[in-house]
């Protein structure tokens, strides 16, 4: 790279979190990250994707968007980018979660092999589940610590906090010039801890953002981790990779160890003579770690409750509810948050929001699987919605996306019949295949092979009644799919 040719710049989207504090909003199938919350028209990952794109400058070459996310999501992945009319460097899929730097070391291997690989690019490294109502401002810091970055450093952007947090863990700095160099990272302290933090200044919270050269962050984990580096090496090895998506080997990566990248490695750079600095962002940035800071964000009448959806408050104040699929109606409460969806309802203090996801546990240790989906399931040709179910039926909601096709299937234990409430389907049944149109319907025999697929140039609608003495989703063989599923 010559004195007057752009610094390669690789965004990185961290998209493979779960967001059980968001429940029963957020499941594992369909999680926060991919939300869009009120008073915003794009999820938090296409927020997250769209102020990354914003970071060029003259002498900066932002390259697309490199997501590191989870198996079950790619396709949300995929759909939710062209809905922003962009496509990814690539989408790196992790067969299991193993914590952020396992994650990070992926995109750091991805880009050192990549189009801007031999320049060494600088990874720019945000959570995808974060908000910003400043992006000028986000824009300038993340642009100051690329340029602090390129020289070597390890830069952290910290919020200069405004309340006695005990939710986020801080960062120590000491002010020097260009950047304030990084002198502890504390773990997130207790109430008076925080009020000293607060009192005594020069503390920040970590906001787990990391701008660093690829090469700097492999540097560093081999030094303090190489158990891990050398596992996701491995992994990596034995990738498979297509035009959309790239696979470590599963594995090799259920052998690496889980671990936070602050634990693996920026915890310990302040103690050793790796460069750690510390860049501030004041740009109205909110992590949504729990149903206490979507309050914060969200617009407020005068009695500070915030509603969404359709929604009767009375006699209530600093109360969040959300009204999903019916009309919610709340009086006299105080400080609580109410989320409703077609399956579940959760009410809880809103100072003990956090404690959400010990309600996602218990249901995770009853093997029920409202921790996990939703009732409506997305998939990558559309959605299903579950509207009705029994012993011995259920009957689905089911939306196919025009130009899309489930797989070619059969079922041991269920019939199926079909029916066409708008567009045009193509069935295959047994050796027919036939086109219904509005009002059209057709049956599938218990075991018949058959196939649902949408020819047209509008979304394809039906209702499936289903009828057998198992009604699960492991009852399907699949023999053809377009989606790797077979």
């Amino acid at each position: 790279m010559t004195a007057s040719s752009p610094l390669p710049v690789q965004p990185v989207v961290m998209a493979g979190g779960s967001g059980t504090r968001l429940w029963p909003l957020s499941r594992a199938g369909y999680p926060k990250q991919f939300l869009v919350l009120p008073g915003s028209r794009h999820s938090l990952f296409q927020e997250a994707a769209l102020r990354l794109a914003e970071l060029a400058a003259p002498d900066l070459q932002v390259a697309p968007t490199l997501v590191v996310g989870n198996e079950e999501h790619r396709f949300l992945v995929l759909d939710q980018l062209r809905e922003l009319g962009r496509e990814p460097a690539a989408v790196l899929l992790e067969p299991m979660g193993r914590n952020t730097a396992p994650a990070l070391t992926l995109a750091a291997l991805q880009a050192l092999e990549g189009p801007q690989g031999g320049a060494d690019p600088v990874l720019v490294v945000t959570p995808a589940d974060q908000t910003v109502t400043d992006g000028a401002a986000f824009t300038a810091a993340l642009q100051q610590a690329v340029r602090v970055a390129a020289d070597g450093a390890i830069v952290v952007l910290g919020i200069t906090p405004d309340r006695p947090e005990t939710g986020y863990g801080y960062i120590r700095s000491v002010p020097e010039t260009g950047a304030a160099r990084v002198a502890q990272f504390v773990e997130k302290p207790d109430l008076d801890t925080a009020r000293r933090y607060l009192a005594e200044g020069g503390y920040t919270w970590n906001s787990g953002m990391f701008v660093l050269r690829a090469s700097r962050w492999m540097q560093a984990l081999e030094r303090f981790r190489p158990d891990i580096a050398a596992a996701c090496r491995a992994a990596w090895a034995q990738r498979r990779s297509d035009e959309r998506f790239v696979r470590p080997g599963r594995d090799e990566f259920a052998a690496v160890p889980a671990e936070s990248v602050d634990y693996a490695v920026m915890e310990r750079c302040p103690q050793s003579d790796l460069d750690i600095r510390m860049v501030p962002l004041a740009a109205g940035w909110n992590d949504l770690g729990a149903w206490e800071a979507v309050w914060q964000v969200a617009p407020k009448d005068e009695q500070g409750n915030a509603a969404v959806g359709d929604v009767l408050l009375q006699d209530s104040r600093n109360t969040l509810v959300h009204a999903s699929s019916r009309l919610v109606g709340v009086v006299g409460l105080d400080d609580i948050v109410v989320v409703e969806t077609p399956d579940a309802v959760m009410v809880a203090e809103r100072s003990r929001s956090q404690e959400v996801k010990k309600i996602v546990q218990s249901l995770d240790q009853g093997q029920r699987n409202e921790h996990s989906l939703h009732r409506k399931v997305h998939r990558p040709w559309g959605w299903y919605d579950s509207i009705d179910n029994g012993p011995r039926h259920q009957v689905k909601r089911i939306l196919v996306k025009p130009g899309a096709s489930l797989s070619l299937q059969m079922h041991h234990h269920r019939a199926e019949h079909w029916i066409v409430v708008s567009g045009t389907a193509e069935v295959t049944n047994g050796d027919k295949v036939m086109i219904l149109g509005e009002n059209q319907s057709t049956y599938i025999p218990l075991g018949q092979t058959h196939r649902l697929r949408n020819p047209g140039k509008v979304p394809l609608e039906i209702i499936e009644v289903q009828s057998g003495s198992y009604l699960g989703e492991d009852d399907i063989v699949r023999f053809e799919d377009t989606y790797g599923r077979s």
